[in-house]
Formats: C-alpha cells, sequence, structure tokens
C-alpha cells in the first residue's frame, strides 16, 4: 500500500478538518473504487442493456432514477471481462467512473448546440455529451497529442458518436485560431489536466507523483487555456471547469482568476450524488464568496473519486 506524502496529508487536513471526516477520507482512498459503466443511449436504452448484462450472470444496479444510464457492477467478473463482453466492443457502454460522469451531467448538452470539449481525451465526457445531444448538433473534440487523440477518435467511433469533429492541436493554439474566424460556442468543458489527486483509488502512483510544485506548475497552465477559452463562449453561453483533484490552487484558485479577468457569474448545480460547497480561502488568499457554489466531490461521500466542478454562465 503506497503512503502519501506528509505535505499531501498536511493538506488534505486542512480542507477536511473533522479527525473523523478525514480519517474516513484516508480509508476510502485506500479503497478500488466499484466497477461502473454508463450506458450508451445512441444505441441501446438503459433497461435493454441491463437485461443483456444480467442474462450475463452480471449484477446491475442502476444508481440515480433521473440518470438511468448510470449502473454499478456489483459482482466480480473475471478478468479483461468487462473490456472483452460483446457488449462493450459494440459501444452498448463506457467505462467510466461515476465523478467523471457528473461534468456533463452538470453542463446538460441539448440537441443542435455547439460544444467545445478542449481536452477531451480518452472520451469519456465526449461521448457522454454527444449521447445527451442525441447525435445532433456539434462537438468541437480537442487533443494535444496523437496518441491521446486515437483513442479519442476509437472510442467515438466505438460508441456511433456522429456528431463530432476531432482536433490535434495545443489547447491555447485551437482557441485562438477560433476566436480568430469568430468561433462561438453554446457551451465549453474545460476538463483540464490536473494533478490528479482525487485519482488515488483507481491509480495510487499519484502519491508517488504528487508533489507541490506540479500543482503550482499546473494552475498556470489552466489559467492560461481557460484564459483563452472563455472568449468562444456565446453571450448566456454555459461552461463547465473541472478536474479530478482536490487542490485548491487549481481548483477554486483558477475560478477566481475567471472571475476577475471574465463577466461570468457562478451558477447552482444540483447533482445526483453528494457535493460538498467549494472554499472561499486557501493559506493566505481569499476567493469570491460566489466560489462556494462550486461542487467539491469527496471519495467518503458517495464512493467515488475525488472531483472538482463549477459551472458558470457567460453575462
Amino acid at each position: 500500500m503506497l503512503t502519501p506524502k506528509p505535505l499531501f496529508i498536511e493538506r488534505m487536513q486542512k480542507l477536511i478538518p473533522d479527525k473523523l471526516d478525514f480519517e474516513k477520507f484516508m480509508e476510502f482512498s485506500q479503497k478500488r473504487t466499484p466497477t461502473s459503466i454508463r450506458c450508451n443511449t445512441l444505441k441501446i436504452s438503459p433497461d435493454k442493456l441491463k437485461q443483456k448484462l444480467e442474462d450475463k450472470g452480471w449484477k446491475i444496479k442502476q444508481l440515480f432514477s433521473d440518470y438511468p444510464e448510470v449502473m454499478i457492477i456489483e459482482n466480480s467478473l473475471n478478468p479483461g471481462e468487462l473490456g472483452k463482453s460483446i457488449e462493450h466492443i459494440l459501444g452498448y457502454y463506457y467505462v467510466q467512473e461515476i465523478s467523471s460522469m457528473m461534468p456533463i451531467i452538470a453542463l446538460n448538452p441539448k440537441e443542435n448546440e455547439i460544444i467545445l470539449d478542449l481536452a477531451a481525451a480518452p472520451g469519456s465526457k465526449t461521448t457522454q455529451a454527444s449521447a445527451f445531444m442525441k447525435n445532433t448538433g456539434t462537438i468541437i473534440a480537442n487533443d494535444k497529442t496523437l496518441d491521446r487523440t486515437n483513442i479519442l477518435c476509437a472510442n467515438l467511433e466505438r460508441c456511433g458518436c456522429s456528431n463530432v469533429i476531432v482536433t490535434r492541436h495545443d489547447g491555447i493554439q485551437l482557441c485562438r485560431k477560433l476566436a480568430k474566424i469568430g468561433m462561438k460556442f453554446d457551451k465549453i468543458l474545460l476538463d483540464l489536466p490536473c494533478s490528479g489527486e482525487g485519482n488515488t483509488r483507481s491509480n495510487p502512483k499519484t502519491y508517488l507523483m504528487w508533489n507541490i510544485r506540479m500543482i503550482k506548475s499546473l494552475s498556470k497552465l489552466q489559467k492560461r487555456l481557460v484564459f483563452y477559452a472563455i472568449p468562444l463562449l456565446k453571450e448566456d453561453g454555459e461552461l463547465i471547469y473541472s478536474t479530478c483533484t482536490h487542490s485548491p490552487e487549481e481548483n477554486e484558485g483558477v475560478v477566481d482568476f475567471l472571475l476577475k479577468n471574465f463577466d461570468l457569474e457562478i451558477q447552482e448545480i444540483k447533482l445526483p450524488l453528494k457535493t460538498r460547497s467549494g472554499i472561499t480561502s486557501w493559506e493566505k488568499e481569499n476567493f469570491n464568496s460566489e466560489i462556494k457554489k462550486s461542487c467539491r466531490i469527496y471519495p467518503q461521500d458517495s464512493n467515488t473519486e475525488g472531483f472538482f466542478l463549477c459551472k458558470m454562465r457567460r453575462k
């Protein structure tokens, strides 16, 4: 079992000051997450998929009545069975962690909208957005490297997503090019590269790679990306800023930066799992009080990975 670095523990204790709550956080952070999948409604209904999987002997639980596509597999499967099943190969479901589904649920893409997914690979949220939109409208799904873009394309093809244009660009350069031609989006997803503090359940090696210099470097990158992305949002357009980390420098600090530089308002989010309010101060820095409307997802609250998301509207 890998042990978190002392500074990581110290920072998390500041975020979760209650002793019992923090102990529960550490306990859950050492456990594997439940096996979760998302039914791809472009190809099959949740009820039909549930029946097919149960006929194979899988024990399926649908977690949320409003989102029947979100499913947990409660029994143990054979190694590789999840990815090699005929249902997965045909694109009937996408293997996706539950908290990772929340940004698109919060963004709520609608039919015929134009959407930018700036850091899209491997495609979990892009395919989810495409399903919300019923393959109408247009999603521009971007990623920087060829390997990741290839994975994105493979997942989009498997899931039958025909309303997606894939681009391979540095995010800032893409935003500059789109701004030059006057491109505007109804909605933007900024699910950006981060330190991954929330992913320790699925990737314990995060504890080894974690360091404060990486957090500060990523925070600067995130601010640069969002700075160039926001001008592409239409008036009254909505965006989600999200990460899979707990670090305030990468979360509330970036949102505060946005509020200082753009005419944005934070919107309340209703999600089907438990969330906690965003923080309004960290170390010696105070953030805009509206940032408490953003959402922190902790592993111990709903047995998920950790996540952060904030929904904003451009005035």
